[in-house]
């Protein structure tokens, strides 16, 4: 979920824990869900598997080498060592 934009401008409006659409009739039928705020996020999380992908086509973030040396947590511990 997000938005890519090129050549225009935003809409202005941020994404923050504030920002909500849905609660009690006649606002909406179901307050479980709302399609704005950081409650949207957790909605349209789209996770994605990379099994068995070759390194050389992973994102940097998710190479066993750490070309960026971002903390990750591995086995459950925090490092920024190559896996």
């Amino acid at each position: 979920a997000g938005r890519v934009l090129f050549n225009g401008f935003p809409t202005g409006v941020e994404v923050s824990d504030a920002m909500v659409h849905g609660g009690p009739f006649p606002a909406t039928s179901d307050a479980r869900g709302t399609s704005v705020g950081t409650g949207a996020i957790e909605r349209f999380l789209r996770p994605v598997c990379f099994q068995n992908t070759p390194q050389v086509l992973l994102p940097d973030v998710l190479k066993d080498s750490n070309p960026l040396q971002i903390t990750r947590l591995v086995n459950g511990q925090l490092t920024q060592a190559q896996i």
